[in-house]
């Protein structure tokens, strides 16, 4: 029989210490939100351990918010309802009488939703150790040099017990192993021994905690890094956690080829995904689900969320990606703005101070500075010179202008879409287009020079020097 396992995601909290117009569970952090990382790493421990299981997330405090949060984001959740809260035993009592399938699971996880730092191998961790000892439960338990407002895990000759921060002796305070919430549990156990819960403490809660008992056969694992159980309470420890998870991120993106500049000030999220032999240089943020290739290089101070950066190529200066593909060896900047729908060919060159929006420009098109260009397309091999645009909003609608390959755009040029330049075009600078050109034409639209020699200084006015 496979092995089974029903986790449960405690996200019935309100965070009022956090402060935030929003319910615990959906406090932002790196791109996503706090509950999106347990539900995330309990999903590759299932897959990566091949265990038949089911995710439960107790929700509370704003629970519709919760909810309608984790169905759009997550598929195969189910949920359960904490209607006052009580205590992480009566969290896990209402799990319990959610549905009866929750009881014929091998085995129940603990989870909390406010610890994103846990990973899908500190999940393996505590299931070798279950399995291999054939124990009722463990508890995930680290060192913390200033253990205030932790439970104390004491340890017995066999098993343990955990006594929280308001209930502790001044000695029991004195221990530096503590809880961090984070449990695995025989279902058969844990079910029974739910029923002898009570809330006789100073909280007046019922706390799950008390399901491990001395002389049961119990134990706490005590994991090297505290960092993996940072939990989320106020704002300062969302940043710690957030900076936690950030070098973790580089560390997998260094192991993996990526070179990093100076990686303390390099911000990338936890979906960016990253090509072997890259150099990012620092103040970068990479965020989003985006996906950078191979021997590709950001230069300082570049902004790229949710789009693709093909191989080779380059993202220069304080350069800004938003929904943008930059194409093998084509390369976007110094200050350059590349738009949702810009889409940028193979060995294509975006320079400094150029915009470009919704507009596919095809494999070696050159738009070398201070130009916008939105929604068009770009044949391949045009040149477009300084200072152009396209005029593409009529003050209600937007128009597509067309060009054609090897084309010539000349400076300070402009075109009134809709319009379309065929291949092999020459436009002249300072000329504004408005009607189609075939193939191979030529077109200049501007005012013919008039010169009125030794008149200038009519025109030209001078600075009065004051005296005194």
């Amino acid at each position: 029989m496979n092995l089974s396992i029903g986790a449960v995601v405690l996200a019935a909290g309100e965070g009022k210490r956090l402060k935030l117009n929003a319910p615990k569970p959906l406090a932002p952090c790196l791109d996503k939100k706090l509950i999106d990382f347990p539900i995330r790493e309990l999903k590759k421990f299932f897959s990566q351990n091949k265990i038949e299981s089911k995710i439960t997330v107790v929700i509370g405090h704003q629970r519709d918010l919760v909810r309608s949060y984790v169905e759009k984001n997550h598929s195969e959740i189910s949920f359960a309802i904490q209607e006052k809260q009580l205590g992480t035993a009566d969290a896990l009592r209402s799990y319990f009488n959610s549905s009866i399938v929750t009881k014929e699971f091998h085995y129940t996880l603990v989870i909390c939703a406010d610890t994103p730092v846990v990973s899908a191998d500190d999940l393996t961790a505590l299931l070798t150790l279950v399995k291999s000892e054939d124990l009722d439960g463990v508890a995930a338990s680290f060192i913390e040099s200033n253990p205030k407002g932790y439970g104390r895990i004491v340890r017995g000759k066999k098993g343990f017990h955990i006594i929280e921060e308001k209930d502790a002796s001044d000695e029991i305070r004195k221990i530096t192993e503590v809880n961090s919430g984070l449990y695995l549990l025989k279902t058969s156990y844990v079910v029974e021994h739910l029923k002898e819960i009570d809330s006789n403490n100073k909280s007046g809660e019922f706390y799950l905690t008390d399901v491990f008992k001395d002389g049961f056969n119990v134990k706490a694992h005590c994991f090297e890094n505290a960092e993996t159980f940072l939990g989320v309470n106020d704002l300062r420890q969302l940043e710690t956690v957030e900076h936690s998870l950030r070098v973790k991120i580089k560390k997998q993106h260094r192991e993996n080829g990526v070179r990093f500049i100076d990686a303390p000030h390099s911000y990338i999220d936890s979906e960016v995904e990253i090509g072997e032999g890259t150099v990012i240089y620092p103040n970068t943020f990479i965020t989003g689900k985006t996906k950078i290739g191979k021997n590709v290089v950001i230069e300082m101070g570049a902004q790229i969320s949710d789009s693709i950066v093909d191989d080779e190529a380059r993202v220069l200066a304080y350069s800004i990606l938003e929904g943008a593909h930059l194409h093998c060896k084509a390369a976007a900047g110094p200050f350059a703005r590349l738009r949702p729908g810009a889409d940028i060919g193979p060995e294509a060159k975006i320079g400094n101070f150029v915009e470009i929006k919704k507009s596919v420009l095809d494999r070696g098109v050159k738009v070398s500075h201070l130009s916008y260009v939105g929604d068009a397309f770009v044949g391949e091999n045009t040149n477009i010179g300084c200072g152009f645009i396209t005029c593409n909003y009529d003050g209600a609608n937007k128009h597509i202008t067309k060009i054609g390959k090897n084309c010539f755009i000349g400076s300070d040029s402009q075109t009134v879409a809709p319009v379309e330049i065929g291949d092999d075009c020459f436009v002249a600078s300072s000329s504004t287009i408005t009607k189609h050109m075939p193939d191979g034409s030529f077109a200049i639209s501007r005012n013919q020079q008039t010169t009125k020699e030794g008149i200038a200084h009519r025109f030209i006015k001078k600075k009065e020097h004051k005296k005194g």
